[in-house]
């Protein structure tokens, strides 16, 4: 697949050399992890990030956005307790993928910034608070990495990014739903609503965003003719698994890349296949973990912004699959940053 490089919209990654610094390695006896909060450690046992002018020496910074906010069916999920769950599985990982022939950590310096604050029953102001974290993070030039948190948590993130790019924004949207219902009665920010409320920002174009993996009888087809109505392109999961990885990455960097300045990938954890994702909505016919780890890498050798994955339910997450898998993704798109970066082959 042809490499497609970008203009990083102003976002000063750290220089091109290897750099040395605290890494993550696994089966290393002795290791100090710092912590985020009281028994809860940093994301892979890296340095803990306190005060916004400490992010300038970093290239990617993880933040966690721990909110669930309106239901759609049933009850409560969960998915708040996901960036502890997360984090906590993440520790036992290193940055050596050797399929990738290379230590990320050996090029990126990467940080954990903690999560944003929650307003319980406030959900405007806890996502300006999701907001003032990641502009934090872009305003020191480094990249965020997002961890949910219900996919709402993915709105201010990508204001955040929209806020600091001079031209448009394109979106890579990895779901089994389309998740762009304009409201669900009179809610905004439901679940079903987030990629409208995105269609709505500023310095994004709906004509940029590709909703990929999208399948099943939990899409209404309002939400498909709204993604016809605004421009989207939806690139269904049976069209994936047919056509192939290296067709729908190409697809999706078409419609993200074009006339755009900026790069932001989404995933919703039901983009898997129920099988590959026991903490997550019951959704079969998905991706294979495999093929969403291909797929994120390679949309992060291309050249992207920012990054989020959600809607992991720790409660009912059998061994903590889906916070392994997570944590997972989040290696293989910064190996992927790495890699972009310093033209490694």
């Amino acid at each position: 697949m042809a490499s497609v490089q970008m203009v990083m919209v102003g976002l000063n990654l750290k220089s091109k050399e290897k750099v040395m610094n605290e890494k993550s390695a696994c089966y290393e006896l002795g290791r100090k992890i710092p912590q985020i909060f009281n028994g809860v450690p940093s994301f892979m046992g890296l340095p803990v990030i306190r005060e916004k002018h400490e992010i300038r020496d970093y290239d990617v910074v993880i933040m966690g956005s721990p909110w669930e906010g309106v239901v759609t069916w049933g009850s409560f999920s969960g998915c708040e307790l996901a960036t502890k769950s997360i984090r906590s599985v993440s520790i036992r990982y290193g940055g050596f993928l050797p399929e990738m022939g290379f230590d990320l950590f050996d090029y990126l310096k990467v940080g954990d910034y903690g999560d944003a604050p929650t307003n319980p029953g406030h959900i405007e102001k806890t996502l300006a608070n999701i907001q003032e974290k990641a502009s934090d993070i872009y305003d020191e030039g480094a990249i965020p990495i997002m961890l949910g948190g219900d996919h709402s948590t993915s709105i201010p993130v990508v204001r955040a990014l929209a806020a600091k790019t001079d031209g448009n924004v394109g979106i890579v949207h990895l779901d089994a739903h389309m998740d762009n219902m304009d409201r669900y009665g009179d809610e905004m920010y439901a679940r079903c609503s987030p990629l409208h409320r995105i269609y709505e920002i500023e310095n994004v174009d709906p004509k940029n965003i590709i909703h990929m993996g999208i399948r099943g009888p939990r899409n209404n087809p309002k939400q498909v003719a709204a993604a016809k109505e605004h421009g989207a392109t939806i690139l269904t999961s049976f069209e994936i698994k047919l056509e192939g990885i290296e067709f729908a990455v190409n697809k999706a960097l078409e419609v993200a890349k074009a006339g755009t300045e900026a790069v932001y990938v989404t995933v919703c954890s039901d983009i898997l296949d129920v099988a590959y994702n026991p903490g997550g909505a019951a959704d079969p016919n998905g991706l294979t973990s495999f093929e969403l780890s291909l797929i994120l890498h390679q949309l992060a050798c291309a050249g992207i912004d920012g990054f989020d994955f959600t809607e992991v339910s720790p409660l009912n997450d059998i061994n903590d699959v889906s916070s392994h898998t997570a944590a997972w993704m989040c290696i293989y798109v910064m190996s992927g940053i790495a890699k972009d970066k310093f033209d490694l082959e």
